[in-house]
């Protein structure tokens, strides 16, 4: 599928930008013109199933892997994917060849319902996700991130968290399956690789990230940042990537 991609910038050097589930490119809002600032050519998609991109029968994790690889150039100077958009990345980073790549609280574990990955809830998120709700969710964000919030919710379509719950390819992980309840930390980076964690990282755990340290990834972690490093604490966020962009 040929995803839809949001450009900021014109400059020589390229920067991917990959989004996490229910949101689109518009998470990327204060990202995007910071790399273009910086000289990049930033180009941020919109999964399937999210934003202005395509709908589909199947949602795996191999799915939005090969979406990106049909859409977006190689050879990039910087990819960054959050969340899914992490997950996705690392099962397409062979292929997309960026010279650096950063993973943004990536979900590298798709857990079970009953540990925290409930398909159900994601979709009944969308259907119940009022302003207050989001606001208490997410205290630290802006208005106008969560005006976007809503917005993304709106045109999402929940089957594509159902499509993770099932399998989600194979690409160069620790283990041979990808499904709910499993782990899949990559065996080693591809490329040169940052590994961003949030305070007290729901998805990369202590141990994880010194197993990810251990295969020769770098990894930091954001001092009082949720999941959304890059929506709670822009400041911070950027300030993580010193040396990487």
């Amino acid at each position: 599928m040929q995803l839809h991609t949001h450009t900021w910038g014109a400059g020589d050097r390229v920067a991917l930008l990959i989004h996490g589930i229910m949101a689109d490119h518009r998470t990327w809002r204060k990202v995007g013109p910071a790399l273009a600032d910086r000289g990049y050519r930033v180009l941020a998609v919109d999964l399937r199933g999210h934003g202005r991109s395509g709908r589909a029968a199947s949602y795996t994790a191999r799915d939005h892997a090969d979406d990106l690889a049909e859409t977006l150039p190689t050879g990039a100077d910087l990819a960054v994917g959050h969340s899914l958009g992490g997950l996705t990345l690392s099962l397409a980073v062979e292929r997309l060849a960026p010279r650096r790549a950063v993973y943004s609280d990536p979900a590298w574990h798709l857990g079970t319902p009953d540990n925290g990955f409930d398909p159900a809830q994601f979709a009944e998120f969308r259907s119940l996700a009022t302003r207050e709700r989001i606001e208490q969710l997410n205290p630290r964000w802006e208005r106008e991130d969560v005006d976007i919030e809503l917005a993304t919710l709106a045109v999402w379509d929940e089957a594509s968290a159902f499509g993770l719950a099932g399998s989600a390819g194979s690409a160069g992980s620790a283990g041979s399956a990808e499904s709910a309840g499993t782990d899949l930390l990559p065996a080693k980076p591809v490329v040169p690789s940052l590994v961003q964690r949030a305070d007290g990282s729901s998805l990369v755990s202590a141990e994880q990230a010194r197993i990810l340290t251990s295969r020769g990834f770098e990894v930091r972690t954001v001092t009082g940042a949720g999941h959304t490093i890059h929506r709670d604490d822009f400041g911070a966020f950027m300030a993580s990537l010193e040396g990487w962009v």
